[in-house]
């Protein structure tokens, strides 16, 4: 096929902005569908097979295929509706990771650009990203963590010019930029791990004692030592001087290692638990839980030594005996979980979205965001607006939180902060028994970096399935609301009914108004809301009105079963009432099926847990 048959084959591939399709509106979910198909169309076209939807990001789509002679190959596209210099990245990307040689980084098979769309081709990491396995095994094993960890610093002691000598292509070390769980692919029939995704990479401006990587007079002079060439990288893992716009270091890549052995050995999304759930109480060996403390630390002295420790020291790590099986820890969970073997609902999948309410008591500061002024697209992926100014223990029980939503489960959360502790309702329903495991992990990290926040107040959250939201649309703002005919508010009816028990009941208003939510439904609604209340069932409601679709997402299951005939009818009234709302925002309701509150006492710390010294004793226990 000629250059100029491949450009017309390939000029359309450019994808929608990122969001679940099942919470767009009906024009952009058709736009998005149609332009996976195309691009696989047109990738088919070109002679590649198995090709599939691989993942996404802020700046662009993956595809996976196999190409012409088998070889599993990876396709990254910009996001076409990109500022030009943002789309800019994916040839700058192409041009380090082609300069890199190391077995455990994919290579770069082609570059090119075909009108504004940026198209990278390389080889396919094999195996899962250490986030996915993460997902389905909850913490990793002790084991495993040393594994990966000695790997990925041997990738990084490549990336650095300390090993000029031995690999002459290298005059100045490379920054990763970006080194996570999701980043890092791990093959199980082989153990070994590839780090993946070079969309943040750079040439480092310092090097690992501080100073310029400028080797020579003319260098120097060039170089712009006062302006940062790093990207932002994923806030949830990136450094605090990556963060915060200093000059790019293989510091950084310290950093992300650190967030990431720190992240799978604990099960969680991000870098911030780690006052509440330190590094010494995971069970790893003594010498890592050390050295991730030191190296995620506030004291960038003590991040730097502990850093210069990890590799100088990495020949003791490679010695340690550890136990020939992975290390599992039996995880008792703190609040309820229910597990069904799957969903009821028609469609037998559940996509999750975690609606969380009442977020700004939990803010250190109201405003003051200093990455306001930084042009990075990655930004937009996360609570920029109020995350950056929650503290690290705030931080990370949002996205503790957040990470339930990669499972199947629906339900509700009421958690409320008091000087003596903090008071849990919960309902929580898992739809994979498989994932128990990890799931029940996940829940008591969220409850231990509860017991380390000490304000007083109150967070609420909702988890339901986002394939039952509605969507009704409008042309314009000053038209209303109107549903179609066949559109109603599902529900479930339980297995077995449950008899009211007044003394017992959660109510949707019994906290109050939500100050956080900004959008007021009409009287004649909030009436049928409040019958509603008045029936005995658990689940959420939730509008969302944006300027012309409005979303109701909600799950609700019926314990009552004499009343099914008038919760249907309530239902449908609020169905009839669409049109009489007014105003643009958010306004949501939760009801659990009765109080059941669990108290946990406040903690600074969990105890320390280290890897015993000699792996027979296992068996017995950590």
């Amino acid at each position: 096929m000629s250059e100029n048959d491949q450009e017309k084959q390939l000029q359309h591939f450019y994808i929608a902005e990122e969001q679940s399709i099942y919470l767009l509106n009906h024009k952009d979910a058709t736009k998005l569908k149609e332009w996976v198909e195309l691009c696989q169309q047109q990738l088919k076209q070109l002679g590649y097979q198995n090709i599939a939807l691989l993942g996404k990001g802020a700046y662009g789509f993956v595809f996976s295929a196999i190409n012409m002679v088998g070889e599993d190959v990876v396709f990254k596209f910009s996001r076409s509706n990109l500022p030009q210099h943002v789309q800019d990245r994916l040839s700058d990307e192409a041009d380090i990771q082609g300069q890199l040689s190391h077995g455990q980084i994919p290579k770069v098979i082609d570059y090119q650009k075909i009108k504004r769309q940026s198209i990278l081709q390389m080889s396919r990491a094999p195996g899962i990203d250490l986030e996915r396995l993460s997902h389905q095994q909850g913490p990793l094993a002790p084991e495993l963590v040393v594994s990966i960890a000695i790997q990925l610093a041997e990738i990084l002691i490549y990336l650095r010019a300390s090993n000029a000598h031995q690999y002459p292509s290298q005059e100045k070390p490379y920054v990763h930029g970006d080194i996570k769980p999701s980043n890092v692919v791990f093959d199980e029939q082989t153990g070994i791990v590839q780090l993946i995704d070079w969309g943040s990479s750079v040439i480092a401006q310092l090097d690992i004692q501080g100073q310029s990587t400028s080797n020579n007079v003319m260098d120097l002079m060039s170089s712009d030592l006062q302006h940062t060439n790093a990207r932002l990288g994923d806030v949830y893992f990136i450094g605090p001087e990556q963060i915060s716009g200093g000059l790019s270091s293989p510091r950084f890549d310290e950093q992300g290692l650190a967030a990431t052995l720190y992240a799978i050995a604990s099960g969680q999304s991000c870098r911030y638990g780690t006052k509440i759930i330190n590094p010494n109480s995971l069970g790893l060996p003594k010498m890592l839980a050390n050295v991730l403390t030191g190296m995620l630390s506030d004291d960038k002295q003590k991040r730097c030594q502990a850093g210069d420790y990890f590799f100088n020291n990495l020949s003791y790590l490679k010695q340690l005996v550890l136990s020939e099986q992975p290390t599992i820890i039996k995880v008792e969970p703190l609040i309820p979980v229910w597990i069904k073997a799957k969903a009821s609902d028609k469609e037998g999948e559940i996509d999750t979205v975690v609606y969380g309410s009442r977020k700004s008591f939990l803010r250190e500061e109201s405003n003051g965001d200093h990455l306001n002024d930084i042009d990075d697209v990655q930004l937009e992926k996360y609570y920029k607006n109020y995350l950056m100014g929650m503290g690290d223990n705030e931080k990370a029980f949002v996205a503790a939180l957040s990470r339930l939503g990669n499972f199947p489960v629906v339900g509700g959360l009421a958690i409320r902060w008091a000087k003596e502790g903090v008071y849990v309702d919960s309902n929580l329903t898992l739809f994979n028994p498989n994932l128990k495991t990890s799931f029940e992990s996940a829940v008591n990290n969220m409850i231990h970096l509860a017991q380390g926040i000490f304000r007083v107040g109150v967070f609420k959250s909702c988890l339901f399935n986002a394939r039952n939201t509605l969507h009704v649309e409008r042309d314009k703002q000053s038209q209303p609301f109107v549903a179609q005919p066949e559109q109603k508010i599902a529900f479930e009816v339980s297995d077995v009914a449950d008899i009211d028990d007044i003394t017992r009941l959660h109510s949707y208003f019994e906290d109050g108004k939500d100050p956080d939510e900004y959008l007021y439904l009409p009287d004649k609604m909030m009436a049928v809301l409040a019958r509603i209340n008045l029936i005995h069932h658990t689940g959420c409601i939730i509008f969302e009105v944006l300027p012309s679709h409005l979303k109701i997402h909600s799950y609700l299951m019926l314990l009552n079963h004499d009343k099914e005939d008038e919760f249907r009818q309530c239902l449908a009234e609020i169905i009839s009432l669409l049109p009489t709302i007014n105003g643009i925002g958010i306004s949501g309701f939760m009801k659990l099926p009765y109080k059941d509150t669990r108290f946990f006492e406040h903690i600074s710390s969990l105890p320390e847990r280290f890897y015993p010294k000699n792996p027979k004793n296992i068996k017995l226990g950590l």
